[in-house]
């Protein structure tokens, strides 16, 4: 049997790889679950000083799991039928994502003690794929900032450089992904909360089309948002998509095959794009700003490299030109939310002793301003807007390529109540109105049936990640895993430093 003292950790195992030793015989569950829990005591540390990824590790009931793994594995070898797709695999979830009779409060005062009622929808799929939940991770509160840190919860650091944040909102998730502490992990996305902190971590992060993985009414129906999956690899986020994604009768805005059956099916596309290697044929645009968003160098450099590193791989890279500003983008995507998500989180957040964190008050401060004299249909004809500015810098291209994020890093700790300022690629200081314009990430929510796959691009002058989006046409997602895989195959990541 393998140690986690062998040559490949069996913490930085991928889930495809675990599920082939689990077949030939060569690991069980048991032993990959207890590596796990084991690399969690090791790094995870405290809310003062350590990655701090979640907010309760579930070893005992994991433990029951991954037994009941070991002997489903056991029959499934003796008898030959496969078995489900994430048997033995430890998941960590997103705290959003409800466990029955677990807490339920995304981190905000007012909703101390709630508990679950019933498994939110991916929960429900990842437990009958056979996936062991075995922790749940942190977020910033109501999962509305780019950093993840709350008072419930403390300051979650990331593993490449502890005084970086991981990003946000599924900031736990991404840490716990690069430090070995989860196979899998769940996330959300409603302005890049998915993408970002895959970009800070250097993992995946995939947001699916709006529709295609169910979410929990009755916030499910905005058409911003969305559930997803992140991993350490294009195959497994791929996955875990898969896993998470078709009809499901608590969400009436889903849509497909459970299991995503043959709308999908990105796998055999990865797999193909890995034998070859590569994308001769493949029309792929290039925006580095999207507009007017500055860039650091070292973001800049990397989205190059990764592009001629594409088109080395038999792609044609295409400049793009979108006639966007961040101003812009920033009044759409706030008017939205000054419509939806800013009166839930008011609604949740009110009535009583203990306020919710500043960023959090800002964020609902700043969407009421933005909605204030725009109404909701005029609100949809600034998404239309985008959308069709999008859908034309698209024609005639299989994706478009962007960076993730503009800005190296942002401070574990930081607030950013009065913006961000970032360095360009001249090395000029910029300061932005709002941090959420560090990010290359929003237009997508408002474009949100294009899937968007986000793929390390290297590191950045502070030893954190960078990394690029790719974005296909609307539910193409098999393009956008295609050209991630090779991506992958061709950006050599260095090695975790490990801590």
């Amino acid at each position: 049997m393998l140690t986690s003292q062998h040559t490949s950790p069996l913490t930085q195992l991928n889930a495809q790889a675990a599920r082939a030793l689990f077949k030939a015989g060569k690991l069980e569950p048991s032993e990959l679950l207890e590596a796990t829990l084991d690399r969690i005591d090791e790094v995870n540390g405290d809310r003062e000083r350590g990655i701090n990824a979640f907010t309760e590790v579930l070893a005992e009931e994991a433990r029951a799991a991954a037994r009941a793994a070991d002997a489903a594995w056991a029959a499934a070898r003796r008898s030959g039928i496969e078995p489900p797709a994430l048997l033995g695999i430890p998941v960590a979830t997103k705290e959003k994502h409800g466990l029955a009779g677990r807490s339920l409060e995304q981190g905000l005062a007012s909703q101390r003690g709630v508990l679950a009622a019933a498994h939110h929808p991916v929960v429900e799929r990842i437990l009958a794929a056979g996936g062991i939940i075995h922790a749940r991770t942190t977020s910033p509160e109501f999962s509305c900032a780019t950093v993840t840190h709350s008072p419930a919860w403390g300051v979650t650091r990331n593993p490449w450089n502890l005084e970086a944040s991981p990003g946000g909102s599924s900031g736990g998730a991404g840490a716990a992904l690069a430090a070995g502490m989860a196979t899998l992990a769940t996330a959300s996305d409603i302005a890049g909360s998915t993408r970002i902190p895959a970009g800070f971590t250097g993992t995946v992060g995939y947001k699916a089309p709006y529709g295609r993985i169910p979410g929990l009414p009755p916030l499910s129906a905005d058409w911003y948002r969305g559930d997803g999956p992140m991993a350490r690899t294009v195959a497994d986020t791929a996955l875990l998509a898969e896993v998470m994604s078709g009809v499901h009768p608590l969400d009436h805005g889903s849509v497909g095959v459970v299991g995503a059956g043959e709308l999908l099916r990105p796998l055999d596309r990865i797999a193909e794009a890995q034998l070859s290697g590569s994308l001769k044929g493949r029309r792929v645009g290039l925006s580095m700003i999207l507009g007017d968003y500055p860039i650091a160098s070292s973001v800049r450099e990397n989205t190059e490299r990764v592009a001629a590193l594409l088109e080395a791989a038999g792609a044609t890279i295409v400049p793009v030109t979108l006639p966007w500003t961040t101003e812009r983008i920033t009044a759409t995507t706030f008017a939205h939310f000054g419509h939806i998500l800013g009166p839930a989180m008011a609604q949740l957040t009110a009535g009583t002793e203990s306020e919710p964190a500043a960023y959090t008050r800002q964020f609902i401060a700043d969407a009421a301003r933005a909605a204030a004299g725009v109404s909701l249909p005029e609100s949809m004809a600034l998404d239309a807007q985008l959308q069709q500015e999008l859908a034309v810098a698209m024609d005639g291209l299989d994706a478009l390529l962007a960076p993730t994020q503009g800005i190296e890093m942002l401070d574990a700790a930081g607030d950013y109540l009065s913006g961000v300022r970032v360095l360009d690629a001249d090395g000029e200081l910029v300061q932005l109105g709002h941090y959420w314009e560090a990010h290359l990430t929003s237009p997508f929510n408002v474009a949100n049936r294009c899937p968007v796959l986000a793929v390390p691009s290297g590191i950045s002058s502070v030893g954190v990640p960078t990394s690029v989006q790719v974005v296909g046409h609307p539910w193409d997602e098999g393009m956008v895993f295609e050209i991630g895989a090779v991506i992958e195959q061709v950006v050599k990541m260095p090695e975790f430093p490990g801590l």
